[in-house]
């Protein structure tokens, strides 16, 4: 969405907030991430890491994950939450979060979680996949993630932002979103 402030949903948790920022892979969590811990007091967490070696060698051969695959992993990023949550400190963690389902994981018992998904379109995301290096996943699941993704609903905290601007642009944009939610 353009507009920041019309997209914005209000945190029920009343003291720290968690942005998990979700889309699919190449949009730009993990650059977004960075500029933000230039702009936010927070803890910051790459959600790749969370991921257990058998799920790292499955994406690294260019096998999709199942949800069998990814339950152990949203549940580990869940716990970081919680430990977010209970030290009353603000955090922000990448994760594709792509099924309504996986964000409920994450949001489960976590009034703090509100989501910011980076979208793009698909030959951007082609592009920048291509040019990546250094990742152990393969621009050949991108397909997969695309076919898998399901769009934030409008019950769900957070909103969308388009992910061809600049990290720094978008970083702005939800450092003030983020300072505009009651506590």
């Amino acid at each position: 969405m353009s507009d920041v402030e019309s997209a914005m949903r209000s945190n029920a948790s009343g003291s720290s907030i968690t942005i998990v920022l979700m889309g699919v892979s190449g949009v730009g969590k993990s650059t977004v991430m960075a500029a933000l811990e230039r702009r936010m007091t927070a803890r910051f967490a790459e959600g790749d890491d969370f991921h257990p070696e058998s799920n790292v060698r499955l994406m690294r051969a260019g096998t999709a994950l199942t949800d069998e695959d990814r339950w152990p992993w949203l549940r580990a990023i869940a716990e970081w939450i919680g430990g977010c949550e209970r030290g009353g400190v603000d955090g922000v963690v990448t994760c594709s979060a792509l099924r309504r389902r996986y964000r409920d994981v994450l949001r489960d018992g976590h009034p703090s979680v509100q989501f910011v998904h980076l979208t793009l379109g698909p030959a951007a995301l082609e592009g920048r996949l291509a040019s990546r290096e250094g990742h152990y996943m393969p621009a050949s699941l991108l397909a997969s993630q695309l076919e898998t993704l399901e769009p934030l609903g409008s019950d769900e905290p957070g909103f969308e932002i388009d992910a061809d601007r600049s990290p720094s642009e978008i970083a702005t944009a939800i450092a003030r979103w983020v300072a505009r939610i009651p506590r």
